[in-house]
């Protein structure tokens, strides 16, 4: 745990220029051919890039009963629900450069929104990942240019339906472990999760891969005529 938060800043400019086709390649060459690459039903919510560290967390399905309730007590109990039963730990604990992994076990509801998703950026999380649908009020959220990858795009508030169970464990999303401290780059490919301790070796040759592309395209542009752009410089 003292290397992982020593190196931080370190890992975090490594693979900051990294594409998630780079990093894929780069976990290829270590030999984690079957791993790392989270299922394509987890896309972006609108085209961006993410690159940093993994602060897990994990909701179950709430069990239930839902109690019989005049609308006046659904309030009241409502408060207690997000007090109690399904809060956010793990908004304490964020630090910058920060991508919450968040495991909802598959579950049809909006966890995330336009209000508590711009807490945690503010206090430097740069984006979500999530298994589920996880996702609501994307109009705001898109507008606010907030990073989201899901599912699906939910409608519904927790209550009744999901519940606060772990933070900083081991997650499982689209296929992959994740566990705290893992390196996640995310873009309109998708996501990539490198294990942090192959980090290094991946971002050696996934740097290794994006300046082949580079060098190659760049060369192409100039027979086209094309003015250059940072993607090839």
């Amino acid at each position: 745990m003292e290397r992982q938060q020593d190196d931080r800043k370190q890992l975090l400019e490594l693979y900051k220029d990294l594409r998630v086709t780079d990093v894929r390649d780069g976990m290829d060459w270590v030999g984690y051919h079957g791993f790392g690459t989270v299922h394509h039903d987890v896309k972006p919510l609108w085209r961006t890039r993410i690159v940093g560290i993994a602060r897990t967390v994990r909701y179950l399905p709430y069990e239930g009963p839902m109690p019989g309730k005049t609308p006046e007590e659904y309030t009241a109990w409502v408060k207690w629900y997000y007090r109690e039963v399904c809060h956010d730990p793990w908004q304490a604990d964020i630090v910058d450069g920060d991508i919450m992994v968040m495991d909802v076990s598959g579950c049809d509801v909006g966890i995330l929104g336009s209000n508590n998703t711009l807490a945690a950026l503010k206090k430097g999380c740069r984006g979500y990942i999530t298994n589920g649908g996880g996702i609501r009020d994307t109009d705001e959220v898109i507008m606010q240019k907030i990073p989201v990858w899901s599912k699906f795009v939910s409608q519904g508030m927790d209550q009744t339906r999901i519940r606060f169970d772990a933070k900083d464990v081991p997650v499982a999303i689209g296929g992959v472990a994740v566990y705290p401290g893992d390196i996640v780059v995310a873009d309109g490919d998708g996501v990539v999760v490198v294990p942090r301790k192959i980090a290094y070796d991946v971002a050696k040759y996934a740097h290794q891969e994006l300046s082949g592309d580079k060098a190659g395209r760049r060369r192409l542009y100039e027979e086209l005529g094309w003015e250059l752009d940072a993607t090839v410089l």
